[in-house]
């Protein structure tokens, strides 16, 4: 078993919200996604964020308000949300106590190769994209 603690890895800032990727543990390519840690401080925002990869984020402490499609969601502690790949999003932090902060773990989609029809119906086969080293600049990721 390895143990991970958020409050003793190595992190960054991207505009307020203070962000530290897995990169850090030397993984390679033990996992089948990428993951990170952030935190947005009290009565706070991330920067608009959009990128290719798939992200799915639990909330561990604090309430997020999920700015995304053009609708903005709050997220307890303990529940999760899903965004898509290119799917413009800003996290918001609007209460003034502790700071909000988010588990996440981001992937490439997956793309189809063929769609073949026969039998009746058709079938789709598919493949995990390469993901690449480098990614969008900004947001609350700097991916």
């Amino acid at each position: 078993m390895r143990h991970f603690a958020s409050d003793a890895a190595e992190s960054y800032s991207v505009g307020v919200v203070d962000v530290a990727r897995w990169e850090q543990y030397s993984l390679g390519d033990a996992l089948p996604f990428q993951a990170m840690w952030y935190s947005v401080p009290p009565a706070s925002s991330s920067p608009q964020d959009l990128h290719p990869e798939v992200e799915l984020s639990v909330v561990v402490s604090g309430t997020a308000s999920v700015e995304a499609s053009g609708r903005i969601t709050d997220v307890a502690a303990g529940s999760c949300f899903l965004l898509d790949t290119e799917e413009a999003h800003v996290i918001h932090k609007r209460s003034t106590d502790t700071p909000l902060m988010v588990f996440t773990t981001y992937w490439m989609p997956r793309e189809p190769v063929a769609a073949t029809a026969g039998g009746g119906g058709a079938t789709t086969t598919t493949r995990t994209a390469t993901t690449t080293a480098a990614g969008t600049a900004g947001g609350e990721t700097g991916r």
